[in-house]
């Protein structure tokens, strides 16, 4: 798709710079709104015996995307499960039988063929380790139009590293690439080491930076927050709604302390029937709800999902809460954590131990797998750490004390049109992933915005974490941005490092855009690409 995860979010970005560099990009994936993307000129549809063109228009740029979407059937591998609209058989993977795999990569090297033929491309770029590069070197072998490969975290970590089948897959076209883009030093060092078999893949790999739109995220003045907000809530008149007030009051009221595994799957089950990639109904409500020229507000955007470490920021916010009683928390996004983070949340707000212990305990299998229990490692080691020094009781008295449902906003899912207005109103971005990203792009934008980023520090968040620190005067304060990611500690320092970047107080707010607009910009990494494929030749 063009919206939603990170990778989804560069390939978009990267096409519209090229587009407005001029040049002709033709860009095959499964978008399901293509007239939405104002530099998609063209969208062809190409079932097993026909293309057919979907619309044709003119443009606002030099160059123009010529979109097609080969027809797959009713199965859409990912990585993470998540619903898709069009594909009631979205499935990890993992999960996929050979013949299943073989169907989509054979569907996708077909429309590639005919697209490639038709058009005369010269040179393909292709996202992920798997499997749209197995696409691609099966078209190599029958036109000899070399490609190249962007690795990014989720296939690598999700599909190459958990099943053998995709890391074969992976070692095959990777040997067959022409170039391989990293976007880190940390993503170099992570192939070397997944391709162990591969001795000349250091030689192939290019550096590429991930980016921001530094046109669309701009910082602002303080007392501009309450302007921006009404514009966020103009823009959010036309956008379709997903959660309705009236399944979270469900959910609430029917929250009790002795509530076991399957009871919470059968409720959640019973108040999830909306549109998951949608804002919620009653944001605009929320949003208007803070005092934007008072409150300090803490910003989390992301799956909700375990890896990228909601469960740590919502056990730290007792601690936090107490520190700064000033201090409001959004978390934007959508996934299968949504509801089990509401009710992590009513627990701590009502003191009650043993459904915390349980919901920690359960841990990752709330996101759907209950027959793998896997708890919530880094919290469990928290509250371990806790009881140890006998400090559980303090954090539950300032849990009751200080926790409740007024002070975190869910959200539900909002785009780069919406997050613009919204980023520059907060003052720390945080991005506790459990599991290494190549970026994420999340933490780059809240970078252009001036809004002060923390993160984990390992993968490519650390990569970025560094390059930044380097452009920011006191060292001390950089430190902030770095979250342990042992889990013995991951919790404390998001407690410590928060706590120091409130007191910063916008410091950096201008500085931060300055650094995204140097490093980060889409511009110069558009050319940087156009120039690396046009060398394969």
């Amino acid at each position: 798709m063009l919206e939603g995860s990170g990778s989804n979010i560069w390939t978009r970005s990267i096409v519209r710079s090229l587009c407005r560099n001029g040049e002709t990009v033709h860009l095959v994936c499964q978008e399901n709104h293509p007239e939405k993307y104002d530099f998609i000129s063209e969208f062809h549809y190409h079932s097993d015996d026909s293309d057919q063109v979907k619309f044709s228009r003119d443009v606002p740029y030099e160059g123009k995307c010529i979109m097609h979407k080969p027809q797959l059937g009713d199965v859409l591998p990912v990585y993470v499960w998540d619903k898709y609209e069009e594909f009631p058989n979205a499935t990890p993977m993992i999960k996929l039988s050979d013949s299943v795999i073989e169907e989509y990569v054979r569907r996708n090297a077909k429309a590639v063929l005919s697209i490639v033929e038709q058009y005369g491309l010269t040179a393909l770029h292709v996202n992920h380790a798997v499997l749209m590069s197995v696409v691609a070197q099966r078209v190599k072998k029958i036109t000899s139009v070399p490609f190249a490969i962007m690795p990014h975290g989720s296939a690598l970590e999700y599909a190459v590293k958990k099943d053998r089948r995709f890391l074969d897959l992976a070692t095959s076209s990777f040997e067959s690439a022409k170039k391989i883009f990293v976007a880190s030093e940390e993503m170099r060092n992570r192939l070397s080491d997944i391709f162990q078999s591969l001795p000349e893949i250091n030689q192939k790999m290019v550096r590429l930076n991930l980016g921001a739109d530094t046109s669309l995220f701009k910082p602002i003045l303080h007392d501009m927050r309450v302007h921006n907000i009404e514009k966020l809530c103009k823009k959010l008149q036309s956008v379709s709604r997903g959660k309705v007030r009236k399944q979270s009051a469900i959910l609430r009221e029917s929250l009790q302390p002795d509530l076991q595994l399957q009871e919470i799957t059968e409720l959640i089950t019973s108040t999830t029937d909306y549109q998951i990639k949608n804002p919620d109904e009653d944001i605009e409500i929320k949003l208007r709800g803070i005092d934007w020229k008072h409150d300090k507000i803490i910003l989390f955007v992301g799956r909700l999902i375990a890896g990228k470490g909601i469960q740590s920021l919502i056990a730290s916010l007792p601690l936090i809460f107490h520190m700064h009683q000033d201090v409001k928390v959004i978390i934007v996004g959508h996934g299968p954590l949504r509801e089990i983070m509401e009710i992590f949340l009513w627990s701590l707000e009502k003191g009650q131990r043993e459904l915390v212990k349980r919901i920690v305990m359960w841990g990752k299998s709330l996101e759907g797998n209950i027959d793998n229990i896997s708890s919530f490692e880094h919290v469990q080691s928290f509250f371990d750490v806790l009881e140890k020094n006998n400090e559980l009781d303090s954090y539950y008295q300032k849990a009751r004390a200080y926790v409740n449902s007024d002070r975190v906003l869910f959200t539900g899912y909002l785009g780069h049109e919406e997050l613009c207005h919204l980023y520059p109103c907060c003052d720390i971005a945080i991005f506790p992933s459990i599991v290494k990203e190549a970026g994420p792009l999340v933490f780059l934008e809240s970078v252009a915005s001036g809004c002060f980023p923390l993160g984990t520090y390992f993968g490519g968040m650390a990569t970025n974490i560094d390059s930044i620190s380097k452009k920011l005067p006191n060292q001390k304060d950089t430190e902030l941005m770095r979250i342990s990611i042992e889990k013995e500690d991951t919790i404390f320092d998001i407690v410590k490092n928060i706590d120091g970047a409130l007191l910063l107080d916008g410091k950096y707010r201008f500085k931060l855009s300055e650094i995204a607009h140097e490093l980060y910009d889409w511009s110069s990494i558009g050319k940087t690409i156009l120039a690396e494929l046009k060398s394969m030749h």
